[in-house]
């Protein structure tokens, strides 16, 4: 008995490797790698490491499009607005092959001058709040 006992957990130990991640493994949390798209002097120098996020500014813990997130980037924290992810979001929001963020300050000012990627057109439903950061984006899908 303690025989099949055993050799059905190892078939399923197996079998579990092989699943899927579940969706909120492919959004953006704690310890996600990013892409900074801005043309700011802080996210384009090389590093050796990658900027991660370190929190996310809302109830759940999982960000997406037009969230803040705080991320480590060459020793400092820096906030961040994410204008891009892998993850399919809500409807009409376009899908991306990395992670996307805008270094913005404390006030919501953009720290770049330039964005170098399309940045969705569903931030404009926010009343104001990022109209600096789609201003100083190139194009918007």
């Amino acid at each position: 008995m303690a025989f099949l006992h055993r050799a059905l957990t190892l078939s399923w130990q197996t079998t579990a490797k092989n699943l899927s991640l579940s969706v909120s493994c492919a959004a953006i949390q704690k310890l996600t790698r990013v892409r900074v798209v801005d043309n700011s002097a802080l996210g384009n120098t090389p590093y050796h490491k990658p900027p991660r996020c370190i929190h996310v500014y809302n109830k759940s813990g999982v960000g997406k499009v037009g969230d803040t997130i705080l991320l480590a980037i060459k020793g400092q924290k820096k906030k961040a607005l994410i204008v891009g992810q892998k993850m399919p979001g809500a409807c009409m929001t376009p899908r991306f092959d990395s992670n996307n963020v805008v270094l913005i300050e404390d006030n919501g000012n953009p720290v770049g001058t330039r964005i170098k990627t399309p940045i969705p057109s569903i931030l404009r439903k926010e009343e104001g709040k990022y109209s600096k950061v789609l201003a100083i984006a190139q194009t918007l899908i």
